[in-house]
Order: C-alpha cells, then structure tokens, then sequence
C-alpha cells in the first residue's frame, strides 16, 4: 500500500463459493470490488452485471449493494473501502 494511502482505506479479502455472497447492504463510503478469481454477479443500486476475474465494480457512498458467486467455482475478491473503519448497515 502507498503510503498516501496508508491508514485511509480497508482492504477486505474475501472468499465465496458458488451461489454464495453477503446480503444487500450499504457503506457510508466508497467501495471498489476487485474480483481476482472467478466470476460475481454484483448489484449496486438497480443495476446488475457480471463481472469476471480482473474485472471491478465502483460503489457510490450509501448504494444498496451485494454480490454473490456465480461461477462454479470459488470467488476471490478484494474490496477497498474508503474508510480505515468498516462500517456495514445490512438492509
């Protein structure tokens, strides 16, 4: 990490098997999900789209989103919020 960026942002890795994904929530900042292996169906606001390994989504501040795996086999992501803290409001 850079350090301009050190103590400003939260890196989340995470891992999913098929079908799974967390529930619709929302952040009070920023989020870029990096998909590294796989594939994830992503909904942010009222758009879906499918996005493949080396592909990302860019979340607004406060936009319902989830994702969930839709490959068959296992997701690798990175999410990068724009916050040291995590901060989660399930909807």
């Amino acid at each position: 990490m850079s350090s301009s960026a050190k103590g400003k942002v939260r890196l989340s890795p995470l891992t999913a098997k098929p079908g799974q994904g967390p529930p619709l929530h929302k952040h009070p900042y920023v989020e870029v999900a990096f998909v590294i292996e796989g594939s994830a169906r992503i909904t942010v606001g009222d758009e879906e789209r499918e996005v493949q390994a080396g592909g990302i989504a860019v979340i607004p501040p406060n936009t319902p989103h989830r994702f969930v795996n839709s490959g068959d086999g296992i997701l690798r992501q990175i999410d990068i919020h724009a916050s040291p803290n995590f901060i989660q409001t399930d909807l």
